[in-house]
């Protein structure tokens, strides 16, 4: 009697194979990429957020209002790319451990600073965040892998747009 679909020779169900059009290598690869972009996104979320409760002086409600905007626009951009990891066939990473081993992005400083550098640390946070999913395009357009591409162009989209507005607090 032939083992029925989907069944393990030890009786248990197995994952079918993906079979997207991108080649199991190309997927991990893509993958480990948006698992960067994962833990850069998140990591400053959680500096967005820490300094949105921890700014002071007398920028204090334009600053605290911004910092609501980017941090919650961060929050709702963690599960897209998360759920573009599994779609590739790959776990996304969830724990401060991982987001620790794989972001570029420095965790938020252990005092707060003063709010023109939380500024400045911001400014490089979504500088970098950028970087990184800039870095993924030559991956996703080798597999021809335009949901990638597509998230990545709306990252970069939000990543840049954001540092220039705050560089703009910057200058004198």
């Amino acid at each position: 009697m032939a083992k029925a679909p989907g069944k393990a020779a030890t009786g248990k169900t197995s994952a079918p194979s993906i079979n997207i059009g991108i080649s199991d290598k190309d997927r991990a690869a893509i993958a480990q990429g948006l698992s960067r972009l994962l833990a850069d996104t998140y990591t400053l979320y959680l500096t967005t957020h820490n300094f949105h409760w921890n700014v002071t002086g007398p920028m204090f409600n334009t600053l605290h209002t911004m910092f609501m905007a980017q941090y919650t626009e961060l929050w709702n951009a963690v599960d897209p790319i998360a759920e573009r990891i599994r779609s590739l066939g790959h776990v996304a990473p969830g724990s401060y451990a991982e987001f620790g081993k794989l972001a570029t992005v420095p965790d938020a400083p252990a005092k707060p600073p003063k709010a023109l550098d939380m500024v400045r640390v911001l400014v490089e946070g979504h500088e970098a965040v950028a970087r990184t999913a800039r870095s993924l395009f030559p991956l996703a357009d080798k597999a021809s892998d335009e949901p990638t591409a597509d998230l990545l162009t709306q990252r970069l989209t939000v990543h840049e747009q954001t540092a220039w507005m705050l560089r703009s607090l910057l200058e004198e």
